[in-house]
């Protein structure tokens, strides 16, 4: 905090007369400054304790999750196109972070089968959805000939690494909200869930992280934010839930939440462990304060899934 050290700091005499000298003297007809000689020290960019820019962070965030909330209750067919352009923004990123290691899955298969997959599932529900999977796979596999023999199972694994993470998991957003009656509620209080446990866990962590979760993969993380991530969403999602949805009771909430908790942690160490692997900070740089899209669907993705089955199972919706 050099700036605060020098506001605390008594002022030099000599100094003082120097700069009432500078203020007095003409500036030289040569156009230097006499200041020139003395390097300047750029402030550093405010950041938070966790190394985010929180102030653009929260920007972001806030707008992108006003974007999916207009969505979901103003122009369902809206949030269609929002989950495609996600999981095509997303399986980019993927190829392009995976190419640092000299892997080289094609891009055009997977950007062909991300809105399939999201299609099918918004069409024709979870039977359909692995058929999407299994299109794009054997479009993978194909398109992958064109490059000959050389690196080929490298490539065709990565390519299928990716088609599961990003599309696969994407496409339970749409089996989330359509075609359930309440499908726009399901969705949101996933979403509640997942910022939930992301800021009580950054805030606990922040405040009384200790213990290292997993220094080797993500130093930031702490035992005592896990702790705070499960609790306050699974409370918030014990108060949420029987708010929202027909037929839920705050116990539906409370385990609802603890999953998708568990579930969005792993996620996001699982995201960190593919970029520690891979030697990138970020999948990319779209987004100020968090750096790639896929930095933000790392909790999500996996939460879908999870909140998918637990909902089906404690909060079974009806067709519309």
């Amino acid at each position: 905090m050099a700036h605060l050290d020098r506001a605390h700091r008594a002022p030099d005499p000599s100094s003082t007369r120097a700069r009432q000298d500078d203020d007095a003297a003409p500036e030289p007809i040569d156009g230097t400054n006499p200041d020139d000689s003395v390097p300047q020290v750029p402030e550093p960019q405010r950041k938070s304790r966790a190394g985010r820019n929180l102030p653009a962070a929260i920007g972001v965030g806030a707008g992108l999750g006003g974007l999916v909330v207009v969505s979901l209750f103003v122009w369902k067919w809206l949030f269609l196109g929002l989950v495609i352009a996600a999981v095509m923004v997303g399986v980019w990123e993927m190829v392009r972070a995976v190419s640092v290691r000299k892997a080289q899955p094609p891009l055009v298969p997977l950007l062909i089968g991300a809105p399939l997959m999201v299609s099918l599932a918004w069409f024709g529900g979870a039977e359909r959805l692995p058929l999407g999977l299994l299109a794009t796979l054997l479009l993978l596999f194909v398109w992958r000939f064109a490059d000959g023999v050389a690196n080929y199972s490298r490539d065709v694994t990565a390519g299928a690494l990716i088609a599961v993470y990003v599309p696969f998991l994407g496409s339970f957003a749409a089996l989330l909200a359509y075609p359930a009656q309440d499908g726009s509620v399901r969705v949101l209080v996933t979403i509640l869930a997942v910022v939930l446990s992301d800021t009580g866990g950054y805030a606990t962590g922040v405040f009384l992280g200790k213990h290292p979760m997993a220094p080797s993969v993500s130093p930031a993380k702490s035992w005592e934010g896990f702790a705070g991530s499960v609790f306050w969403t699974g409370a918030g999602s014990a108060l949420a839930l029987p708010l929202l949805l027909d037929d839920a009771v705050w116990w539906h909430g409370a385990i609802f939440g603890v999953a998708v908790s568990i579930a969005s942690v792993l996620g996001d160490l699982g995201e960190s462990l593919i970029k520690r692997d891979l030697g990138v900070k970020d999948m990319s740089n779209l987004l100020p304060g968090h750096g790639g899209l896929m930095d933000r669907l790392d909790s999500v993705l996996l939460a879908l899934p999870t909140a998918y089955a637990v909902l089906a199972f404690l909060v079974p919706w009806s067709p519309s």
